[in-house]
């Protein structure tokens, strides 16, 4: 079923830069702000790995579209404002990509210009230019395989070669409907649990994944 391994296809948030910990603050305060009270917990199973429109979609059925307009705006100057002042690569990382010979590419649902910041702030986007790909440019995010068949597409690689590295269940579940292998990173605020399952190794220390990556 599966061909050596040509390409590694890396989720943004949370595997490359350690923004989702910023995103799930901004969240929970929007919704206290904003008339829907959410818990850290719930902010994580409800948006993260989720596509802005899904997330905006959500808070529309909850709280309408003018309130979601709102919610959407003050999430992207906030978060932009936190990325600023306190984000950081992934710990670990910097040292994986060094040792990863294979091809790499980006594939996140998250917009370009919002990646163009956060792997700028970060120092990683000079790594990835020219292979970062975005949810925007297809029909359906993530859980949907859309984005990673689109990504494999434009790197010329057949999905039976590819392995995604992924922190959220969305994210895992995408990458196996793609008929991808998938690395699901518990390091970060997903639990092991929620990203168990076929064709799926669960790792917590990205130092760890090219020796994983090695062993497929």
């Amino acid at each position: 079923m599966f061909k050596p391994i040509e390409l590694v296809i890396f989720d943004c948030d949370g595997v490359l830069v350690d923004s989702e910990r910023i995103a799930v603050r901004v969240q929970v305060a929007l919704g206290a702000e904003l008339g829907w009270p959410l818990t850290e917990v719930e902010v994580i199973d409800r948006f993260i790995g989720r596509s802005h429109a899904s997330i905006r979609d959500q808070i529309a059925a909850q709280l309408g579209q003018e309130v979601a307009g709102s919610w959407s705006e003050r999430f992207e100057q906030l978060h932009r404002e936190a990325v600023d002042a306190a984000l950081a690569p992934v710990e670990g990382l910097p040292e994986a990509l060094d040792a990863i010979v294979l091809p790499t590419c980006v594939a996140s649902n998250g917009s370009h210009e919002k990646m163009r910041h956060t792997l700028g702030r970060t120092g990683l986007y000079e790594r990835f230019a020219g292979r970062i790909f975005s949810a925007g440019e297809v029909s359906h995010g993530k859980p949907a395989p859309d984005l990673f068949l689109h990504a494999a597409r434009r790197m010329g690689v057949d999905p039976a070669a590819c392995v995604v590295v992924e922190d959220s269940r969305p994210g895992v579940q995408a990458a196996r409907a793609a008929g991808m292998r998938a690395f699901g990173y518990a390091g970060g605020l997903t639990r092991a649990e929620q990203l168990e399952g076929p064709d799926t190794v669960v790792f917590d220390d990205m130092r760890k994944l090219p020796s994983l990556i090695a062993e497929q």
